[in-house]
């Protein structure tokens, strides 16, 4: 039995290698022997294959054996023995791609958006009030099961997360990282970010070992500029993730998603439209990453216009395989469904990398109408799908297919139509689409159901006068695909490097204005000075419009000026990319300016795992023709170098500025370092970050001991002055005193505004908002007048802080006991029907995360039954100085303001309850924190669906 085995083992071993030393041949580099492969072989280290490579080499592979392998093993096998140790613990050898049952309920009826909804938030609680039940996403999970999430489901799992945020300090305003893979985790912990007021910021993992130095001085580099507070990742990725926290003072906590999923809480933010919702981080193929600010307006104003001119409707259905990190699968693909209440059929960007008929399959197993994806995707399907992976699939139902993201190539298009066309697929169907993250997403979309439209123009013409001039001549045409028209609401123009409009036909810098257009960059006023003018923003494209159609003929910063002519690297980039042994996708036209000749320098640099001397130069060859039949003259220089050495963004846009950069400055060699090289690079730029936080944190340690040393110094004596005595007036101006002192030794600069509104002579209700253990000593130092604080029955009972708070007249009052509550509640009116000025913490109580909670009514009960005025005081800063849980202090100054009295206007429940809502309205306007609400009855879940 055991030799039956290693016979089969050896076999299988045989087997695999000879597929992996042919597509090594095929693809790698030439001169590999019998053994030239071997099982320990690294795919990227010795065979130069990188995740796309390795994808078509395990296709490749079930395809041969008659195996199907798990889709994780596409990411995680490094060598021929993984897929060795993978074949012996396959049982069914056959592969397979049957989805279940389609648990989608039918709508109620006619579409039903939120349209009065102003926040993201608004419009899924329209759809939990409305549809609990019904389903929002149905997760294809990567052996073509499934399980779906409700919408309320998803909102009761982004609940909890948002209480765990807050248990992790988070407040509104702050930003999130999230990265996470597409799963229900994901959807719950946006949208709890959403619920918490907290700023969503996408990040993708890093995938690429070869460039893993890269992807950690990126992702440092988007943390660090987002300031993020915390960062949501998957348990897998702590390692990598704490390596970048080192490099970032601001990233406070790395936290997973099980650890936010903890009970929910009372407290709830309420977003605005205007308020900030997601930072989308822009791919940054060239500089740093800069983080497009984009509000709960935008982002609706984006799906409305998208959704309008892609005539949604009840019956639609989206499919999508898109990462969620890039804003075609987030806000496209997620937020569009979301808003519009349409189911979501999704699966991971892994699972089509894959298996693409997967996408396929799905579309017609669950009778999608919509889907998109960009221009790659389409060609693998056409290339990578055996007839027999869509035996009996129908296409028939998809209406619209999206193409974007990238340029549009009609020749793709036109094949992915004739391939499936006998599947039911519409070429009408097609949809070229154009947008960018500073509009959102959508800026211009093709007519439903017209398919694709292209113009043919003059490739000469276009590069001598800037002008898309028809095409007279079969060898001088440059085929371009339309976008389409604005969407609704949506403005755009080409105009020439002075700002001023071109005529039909003339390329230009695409401008536009829209309701969906950001704000600008997140903390980088430089940048977003250039991007906006005069109300107009810069998309950093160049195109021309024809018939009010918008045609992108390439990127301002891609463009290559060679005496006098305009050329765009992307035609050349594709010719190049085809030749023998020129990796696909992996090539860079660039150019550098010649300061001898005024004019740029052309440079083509071209990946590929070719080391043979006359291999290499058969190549440099025909790139030259390429480039002479493309452009009229060769390139300046030629650069043929190994896989990864040119650099790219998440989404796999080629980064020419980056790449280009990084060619001149190693002098032409871009051959990536080893893993172990950069692992050890990583750990010694690590180093002093962390002495930076050391020595941080020492300060924090030493200024925190001083102001406690302050505060003790001062204390005692305070005590021993005050509680032996019983003027509470006496009393209270000492404490006065002393507070001023101590917070002017410890550097804590307290300016008070509107202490002349005070009224001495009149007894009042003093009201203030609670952030601190500081707030009762900034008001002891602020206010002159001896007020009666109202405190918990608790502090009485300490013997030094419960003497000194009696010294200064502080009434204590039972926070459990109902007939003492009560009994307390009707001696504080008597107290101020009879002139004495008291002083309310409504809220209660503080805790560490931000905002303005929920006031209780004793304090304005109080006010009404003695007919006394509310003198409401918002104290700001103090928090920051000293919140809940941290017992050293934070340098940061404190302003208090006092506000105008508010008069009863009754003795009633109703008028106390008035009363409360315009007190703390008025102190919201001040204290630097938004208002946060309480669940209502609407919105207690009633369900506790598993997600």
């Amino acid at each position: 039995m055991n030799e039956d085995v290693t016979r089969r083992r050896s076999s299988d071993a045989q087997r695999l290698l000879d597929i992996a030393e042919a597509f090594a041949a095929e693809v790698g580099p030439r001169g590999y022997g019998p053994h030239g492969v071997t099982l320990n072989s690294e795919f990227e280290r010795d065979l130069g294959l990188d995740s796309l490579a390795r994808t078509e080499l395990l296709a490749r592979i079930e395809k041969t054996l008659g195996v199907h392998f798990p889709v994780a093993l596409f990411e995680q096998a490094k060598t021929p023995g993984d897929l060795l140790r993978a074949l012996e613990r396959e049982t069914s050898r056959q592969p397979g791609c049957a989805f279940g049952a389609a648990e989608l309920r039918a709508p109620a009826g006619a579409l039903d958006p939120p349209i009065e909804a102003q926040t993201l938030v608004e419009a899924l609680q329209w759809h939990v009030s409305r549809q609990p039940d019904h389903t929002h996403i149905v997760f294809l999970d990567a052996d073509a099961s499934s399980h779906t999430m409700t919408y309320s489901a998803l909102y009761e799992a982004a609940l909890r997360v948002s209480s765990g945020l807050r248990r992790f300090r988070v407040n509104p305003g702050d930003t999130v990282a999230l990265m996470l893979p597409t799963g229900n985790d994901y959807f719950a912990c946006f949208a709890g970010i959403l619920l918490a007021g907290a700023i969503v910021v996408p990040v993708y993992p890093p995938v690429q070992s070869a460039r893993i130095d890269d992807h950690l001085k990126r992702h440092a580099a988007i943390l660090s500029d987002a300031r993020s507070r915390v960062m949501i990742v998957p348990s897998r990725a702590l390692g990598a993730s704490l390596l970048a926290k080192a490099r970032i003072p601001t990233l406070g906590e790395i936290v997973t998603a099980h650890q936010l999923m903890g009970e929910t809480d009372i407290e709830r933010y309420v977003p605005r439209a205007e308020d900030v919702a997601l930072l989308q981080y822009t791919s940054g193929s060239t500089g740093a990453p800069k983080g497009v600010v984009l509000t709960h307006a935008n982002l609706l104003a984006n799906i409305r216009a998208m959704g309008e001119t892609a005539r949604i409707e009840e019956h639609d259905i989206f499919a999508s395989w898109l990462p969620l990190y890039h804003d075609m699968g987030l806000i496209g693909a997620w937020f569009g469904p979301l808003y519009f209440g349409i189911p979501l059929i999704l699966m991971s960007p892994l699972t089509f990398l894959a298996r693409p008929a997967h996408w396929l399959r799905a579309i017609g197993h669950y009778h999608a109408t919509m889907t998109a994806a960009p221009n790659f995707a389409y060609e693998r399907c056409t290339r990578q799908i055996d007839d027999a992976d869509l035996e009996g699939v129908d296409l028939s139902s998809l209406r619209l297919a999206f193409c974007g993201a990238e340029p549009v190539s009609a020749p793709t298009m036109r094949a992915f139509a004739s391939r499936f066309a006998g599947h039911g697929f519409r070429e009408t169907a097609l949809n070229p689409v154009y947008g960018l993250a500073e509009n959102t997403l959508g800026l211009a979309f093709s007519d439903p159901g017209r398919g694709v439209r292209t113009d043919c123009i003059s490739r000469t013409r276009l590069a001598d006068s800037q002008r898309a001039a028809k095409a007279e001549s079969p060898d001088d045409v440059l085929e371009l695909v339309s976008c389409g028209r604005a969407l609704p609401r949506n403005q755009i123009r080409i105009v020439d490097v002075d700002g001023n409009d071109v005529s039909e036909r003339t390329v230009g810098r695409i401008e536009f204005r829209s309701p969906s257009a950001t704000r600008g960059y997140f903390q980088n006023p430089e940048m977003t000075a250039r991007l906006i003018h005069d109300g107009w923003l810069d998309t950093g494209d160049l195109g021309y419009m024809a018939n009010e159609e918008l045609f992108i003929t390439g990127r301002v910063k891609d463009l290559v000026i060679r005496a006098g002519r305009h050329f765009f690297p992307y035609e050349l980039e594709a010719a190049v990319g085809h030749l023998p042994g020129v990796r696909n996708g992996c090539v860079a036209v660039c150019g550098t300016p010649d300061i001898e000749t005024g004019t740029d320098r052309l440079i083509v640099i071209a990946e590929t795992r070719e080391t043979a001397p006359e291999v290499l130069a058969a190549m440099r060859t025909g790139i030259n023709e390429a480039s002479v039949a493309l452009l009229g003259a060769p390139p300046e220089e030629v650069a043929l170098v190994p896989p990864h050495g040119i650099l790219k963004t998440s989404s796999g846009k080629i980064r020419h500025a980056a790449t280009m950069e990084m060619y001149l400055r190693s002098r032409g060699n871009l051959l990536p370092r080893p893993a172990w090289l950069q692992w050890l690079g990583i750990g010694a730029n690590t180093v002093r970050p962390i002495g930076r936080r050391v020595r941080a944190a020492a300060r924090q340690t030493a200024y925190g001991a001083w102001c406690w040393l302050v505060v003790t110094l001062i204390a005692i004596p305070t005590w021993l002055l005050t509680v032996p005595h019983p003027n509470v007036r006496r009393n209270w101006a000492i404490g006065s005193r002393a507070a001023r002192l101590a917070l002017k030794l410890a550097g804590i600069h307290v300016t008070v505004r509107g202490a002349d509104l005070i009224d001495m002579a009149r007894p009042a209700i003093f009201v203030a908002n609670h952030a601190s253990y500081l707030d009762g000593l900034v008001l002891l130092a602020a206010i002159p007048m001896p007020l009666g604080i109202v405190a918990k029955r608790e502090l009485a009972g300490g013997l030094l802080m419960g003497a000194f708070l009696r010294a200064i007249g502080t009434r204590f009052v039972e926070r459990v006991d109902y007939p003492r509550m009560a009994e307390d509640e009707r001696e504080l009116v008597k107290q101020a029907t009879a002139g004495t000025s008291l002083l309310f913490f409504p809220e209660g109580t503080f805790v560490r995360s931000a905002g303005l909670r929920q006031f209780r009514l004793g304090a304005f009960v109080a006010a009404c039954a003695s007919r006394r005025p509310v003198v409401p005081i918002a104290i700001a800063g103090a928090r920051v100085v000293l919140p809940d849980g941290q017992w050293l202090p934070t340098r940061a100054d404190i302003t208090v303001t006092v506000l105008p009295a508010l008069e009863p206007i009754g003795d009633d429940m109703k008028a106390a309850a008035a009363l409360r809502d315009t007190a703390r309205d008025a102190i919201a306007g001040y204290c630097g924190e938004r208002i946060l609400s309480e669940i209502s009855p609407l919105e207690t879940p009633t369900r506790h669906d598993k997600i």
